[in-house]
């Protein structure tokens, strides 16, 4: 049954191999979450703000993944902004619960601010492993010892954001320390291990006047890895080294009267050389936001999937709610939209 080999697959591949997947949640909405993996955003927009987003990938298939996040953040002064950052996630038979307190330091830099950006907090990873449907008998193989395993992981992250009037530029490693997720047993060999993987991004954006305020054109872009340089040339011989794909999204946007935002995204990943040095196109994505007068924002998106999954699944969705204090400071062309 499909939907049951889905979430065999998730699990077998998470506890096979090291980093053979992102591991990171996804947003298509990603320019409204920055918080989430960039510390150095925190406090840039001038203001207390608040956002949860929710996201059910491949909606439709059993064991797809379940994501939900809550941030908050606000400037301490000219130069000093503090946050936190929730994060929520179900993928098949595993599952994550995060919390990290963000601090960012910004410094006046030529004709906008550079932003130094620190976070800290834990992780807690775990599974379930007696939903899963086994071929073999489970007792053969010892990475299923443990039914229901549980880890905390301590980490820290650090990110860089670089924002003035029209433009931003952001490059971030929200976690930098990796994680064996197994325990392993005296004298067993450790070849290959499942691990929670450093994931790095890069974001850019600009905002273009079509027609002064009533009109803004607004494009970003993430880049999202998780080998970084030397790994790109992961080889498939080397279950220990990085051969994930490097993903990226494209975003093209309007924003009407500084009030309704509608957007549209593609989103692919390429592989290196040693893994078939192939292009793999995942959705093409539509989205929009409305910002109300008293400082709510609400927004929602749609992911169709690119993939075979779209035969089984019914594409992805988000739901975005937010609130900015102080809410008449929004009206000046600044990347706090993003």
């Amino acid at each position: 049954m499909k939907k049951i080999t889905l979430i065999v697959l998730f699990g077998a591949l998470l506890f096979a191999y090291n980093g053979a997947a992102q591991q990171d949640a996804m947003f298509t909405k990603y320019m409204f979450n920055s918080l989430a993996y960039n510390p150095a955003f925190a406090g840039s927009p001038g203001y207390l703000s608040v956002r949860a987003l929710y996201r059910d990938q491949w909606w439709g298939i059993e064991g797809s993944p379940h994501t939900q996040t809550v941030t908050a953040h606000m400037p301490f002064g000219e130069k000093v902004g503090l946050g936190i950052s929730l994060g929520n996630d179900k993928i098949g038979a595993t599952g994550s619960t995060s919390a990290y307190a963000n601090y960012a330091y910004h410094i006046p830099f030529g004709k906008g601010k550079i932003s130094l950006g620190l976070q800290g907090g834990v992780t807690n990873w775990r599974a379930d492993w007696s939903v899963l449907k086994f071929k073999d008998p489970r007792v053969l193989d010892v990475s299923f010892n443990d039914l229901t395993p549980s880890r905390w992981l301590p980490n820290f992250g650090a990110g860089l954001f670089y924002y003035a009037q029209k433009y931003y530029v952001g490059f971030s490693v929200p976690h930098l320390i990796n994680y064996d997720l197994r325990k392993f047993d005296q004298g067993e060999p450790t070849l290959t291990t499942a691990s929670m993987a450093r994931h790095y991004y890069l974001t850019a954006g600009a905002t273009f006047d079509i027609f002064g305020p009533a009109v803004m054109f607004k494009p970003s872009l993430m880049i999202k890895s998780v080998g970084l340089f030397s790994e790109f040339s992961a080889s498939p011989n080397n279950l220990n080294k990085v051969g994930a794909p490097i993903e990226f999204d494209i975003d093209a946007s309007f924003l009407f009267y500084e009030t309704l935002w509608v957007g549209a995204s593609f989103r692919s990943a390429f592989q290196a050389e040693s893994f078939g040095g192939k292009s793999s196109f995942d959705s093409a994505d539509i989205w929009m936001s409305y910002y109300l007068n008293n400082g709510l924002r609400i927004g929602a998106a749609y992911d169709y999937t690119l993939t075979e999954l779209q035969s089984f699944a019914n594409g992805s969705f988000e739901v975005m709610l937010g609130y900015d204090f102080n809410f008449s400071s929004r009206r000046i062309n600044t990347p706090r939209y993003f």
